[in-house]
């Protein structure tokens, strides 16, 4: 299960609970579409399971994506380390770099890979440009494309309508789903049964949180949410991840906090600023701000209880360095460097909680990325601001156009 515990003084149950009210009116609606993604996204399961299996020459599935289309895929790939079915190897290409890109192209065979061209609205010039530069790199004719590609989009988008133009098979999104909130529609379903994931326990992970916080009113989400939204002083929440496994799940976690909750109202900024940092490496870089700088932060905890498969330290001595480690699980370790950090911040009156999942299995992620969905949304409407919008993205991709068309 995952256990979130809260170091800082909690509020009266009646004071969240107007919040707790207007989420639910959000789930009600269905203007929202990914608080309902655990059940429509079902059918996708065997929609993908079933075209794949026709392919049984590939052996890349590589997502081109930006953003939303990207990040969440990139985070289960690493949280899900080796647990796949299937002998395919996913690779995300979510970036206009030319390191990145000969960087994977130079790795395939073309006729054991599968391109997942996503975006969400179907224009996103990225990913339009990577398409290309692909379809030039393999010298694929026009008519071949359907072997080699397929879209990942909203229906009757112009990607989509592309795809009806060349005959290359289209998976689609909910127009109701936001980007960054797309993790559980055909943005990670597809590529992740693709490879072999166990996407159905990742959807069940998923709808145990939303039991757990709509039907058993667990409160810890609306709690942490209203303190850190609330704070005086601190507005930059801190995410200290305990393993290189979180790498992209923190990458995923800067976007949906950043693009969500940074918005202007009137003449007034609004924002909830998200760092992300890996333990123990980053003990030895930014703790010493957050311990000893201004006190303008919040900090979550991330670490994983099972050690399992984790080595034991020898019990090796030598004459001038010390012995403290030995025959201690190397997990064990991390985690009692994450305990120390905690206590330490704790003793410095920051505020601080703690999220201790049991093991990283599909089930799990599940539950963890729609947990920080929940957060997020929770965040919006207490800061008072359009959760689902980015108006100020827009913005840069207007002036990009105008640039490229001079």
């Amino acid at each position: 299960m995952l256990k979130n515990s809260i170091f800082f003084k909690k509020v009266e149950v009646s004071t969240i609970t107007s919040y707790a009210y207007r989420i639910n009116d959000e789930v009600q609606s269905g203007e929202i579409g990914y608080y309902h993604l655990f059940n429509t996204s079902l059918p996708l399961i065997e929609e993908s399971l079933e075209f794949i299996k026709k392919q049984d020459h590939i052996r890349n599935i590589i997502l081109i994506g930006m953003g939303g289309s990207s990040c969440g895929v990139k985070a289960l790939k690493d949280m899900l380390l080796n647990q796949k079915s299937k002998d395919k190897e996913l690779f995300i290409l979510d970036n206009t770099s030319t390191y990145s890109l000969f960087s994977i192209l130079e790795k395939l065979n073309l006729e054991e890979s599968l391109f997942l061209i996503t975006s969400k609205t179907g224009s996103t010039i990225e990913v339009v440009s990577l398409f290309k530069l692909i379809i030039d790199y393999f010298k694929i004719e026009f008519s071949n494309l359907k072997k080699y590609f397929i879209f990942v989009t909203d229906e009757n988008s112009k990607l989509h309508q592309e795809g009806e133009n060349l005959g290359i098979k289209s998976f689609f999104i909910p127009s109701n789903v936001g980007g960054r909130f797309s993790i559980l529609s055909a943005v990670g379903i597809v590529p992740l049964c693709f490879c072999g994931y166990d996407v159905k326990a990742l959807l069940e992970g998923a709808k145990a949180c939303f039991d757990d916080f709509f039907i058993y009113k667990k409160e810890e989400i609306l709690q942490k949410a209203y303190h850190y939204c609330t704070h005086k002083n601190a507005n930059i929440n801190v995410l200290f991840s305990y393993d290189d496994i979180f790498k992209g799940f923190n990458e995923w976690y800067i976007q949906l906090i950043a693009e969500s909750l940074g918005k202007k109202q009137g003449y007034k900024r609004i924002g909830l600023t998200p760092i992300a940092l890996i333990g123990a490496r980053d003990q030895h870089s930014f703790l010493q701000l957050i311990m000893d700088g201004p006190k303008n932060k919040t900090i979550t905890f991330l670490k994983v209880k099972d050690s399992e498969k984790s080595p034991i330290i020898p019990d090796i001595h030598f004459k001038f360095l010390d012995s403290l480690s030995n025959k201690v699980n190397l997990h064990d370790l991390l985690n009692a460097q994450c305990d120390a950090t905690m206590h330490a911040l704790i003793s410095e009156n920051l505020s601080v909680d703690v999220i201790e999942i049991e093991k990283l299995d599909a089930w799990h992620a599940g539950y963890l990325m729609y947990y920080y969905e929940l957060f997020t949304s929770a965040c919006g409407i207490m800061l008072g601001i359009n959760t689902y919008n980015q108006p100020g993205v827009e913005v840069g991709k207007l002036i990009l156009k105008n640039i490229l068309k001079s």
